[in-house]
């Protein structure tokens, strides 16, 4: 369990050599223009130091972590909402995800093709998010068509969805990106079923060199004021042995290990996510959830019988499970509690679920 983020950018910026670094795959990262045609698709499993605690106390069989889906799509271009390079067949393959990480390139390089031939970061952003918002355009008329064709005088709730997908095309027709309007929680479980790109929260990966002045670029523009920001030099797969930056594999690993941090900690951030875990000699395993689920949720997401026939939920919390290493202490000293259908789970909690069949 985990969330899905899609990979987007302008071509030659990264993005495929960001996903091969998180993956550790090898999708192709060439340099020109749609060198990615068909989506690359990677699961990463989350990094939480709190699993290998639990691991080296309990000894499980199996220990799972939860897990980030990425989605690299090829590079988009000025006219992609319209189909210009494929951007149309590009852009549905991102519509399903939670988090869009848009890859920016910061850095000067004669020997890397920019699509445009001048690396201006700021641009870069404008002419990509312009065509989120083209395509989000497009998307939103066809929806207000469509309920337009159906008999909706006495039908409350399709007239406030009209309402509110004609707020969200005149907001798009001013250029402005849906996540920066402050909709309610009930016109954004609305708009949740739409899957507008624009209305996704958005990572913002800035593409450095050694020096890291290029960061400076995206630092002063209006445009991504209050954005996250992650600046990370990814250098070229094929570089990598040859690079005087990394010295050994140990120190790649390193490197790609805080780099996939910074990411998962702002994709938790931006969706509101934490985490709880089941443990068991035979498994333990972690389990991602909305901030504030109450305890049946948080077992639906094991399986729908766990949810519908809950009883209750035996509750330790994490600080205690590793001060008490493990459930037995921590049952001896009272830590251990039983928890009804209003508990909202806390992050790190361990749980164990008991319901009817």
């Amino acid at each position: 369990m985990g969330f899905k983020c899609g990979l987007i950018g302008l071509p030659n910026v990264g993005k495929s050599t960001l996903f091969n670094t998180l993956t550790n795959m090898n999708a192709s990262a060439l340099n020109f223009p749609f060198c990615t045609i068909k989506p690359n698709i990677g699961i990463v499993p989350v990094i939480d130091e709190r699993l290998n605690m639990i691991k080296n106390i309990v000894h499980p069989n199996t220990t799972i972590p939860a897990k980030m889906t990425l989605i690299d799509i090829a590079g988009l271009v000025k006219g992609a909402s319209e189909g210009e390079g494929l951007g149309n067949q590009f852009l549905s393959n991102i519509r399903e995800t939670d988090v869009i990480i848009h890859v920016i390139r910061c850095f000067k390089d004669d020997k890397i093709i920019h699509i445009y031939s001048k690396v201006n970061p700021i641009n870069d952003v404008e002419i990509v998010e312009t065509e989120l918002i083209l395509s989000d355009i497009d998307r939103c008329q066809k929806i207000i068509s469509k309920l337009k064709k159906q008999n909706s005088k006495l039908n409350k709730k399709i007239i406030e969805t009209k309402h509110l997908l004609n707020s969200c095309l005149t907001y798009l027709n001013q250029s402005k990106m849906l996540n920066s309007i402050n909709f309610d929680e009930i016109e954004l479980k609305i708009l949740s079923t739409y899957n507008f790109l624009t209305l996704k929260p958005f990572i913002y990966v800035a593409n450095i060199d050694e020096s890291k002045n290029q960061k400076k670029f995206l630092d002063s523009s209006s445009l991504l004021k209050n954005k996250k920001i992650i600046p990370i030099c990814l250098t070229q797969k094929k570089d990598l042995n040859s690079s005087p930056l990394i010295k050994n594999k140990n120190e790649k690993i390193k490197k790609n290990f805080e780099n996939l941090k910074k990411i998962i900690k702002c994709g938790y951030d931006l969706l509101n996510l934490e985490t709880f875990f089941t443990v068991g000699e035979k498994e333990v395993k972690a389990w991602t959830i909305n901030k504030n689920s109450y305890a049946p949720t948080a077992a639906g997401k094991i399986h729908s019988d766990f949810e519908k026939g809950f009883i209750r939920a035996k509750v330790i919390s994490y600080a205690d499970f590793i001060f008490y290493k493990g459930e037995v202490q921590a049952k001896k000293f009272g830590k251990c509690r039983l928890e009804g259908k209003k508990y909202i789970v806390e992050d790190g909690d361990i749980i164990q679920f008991l319901f009817n069949n």
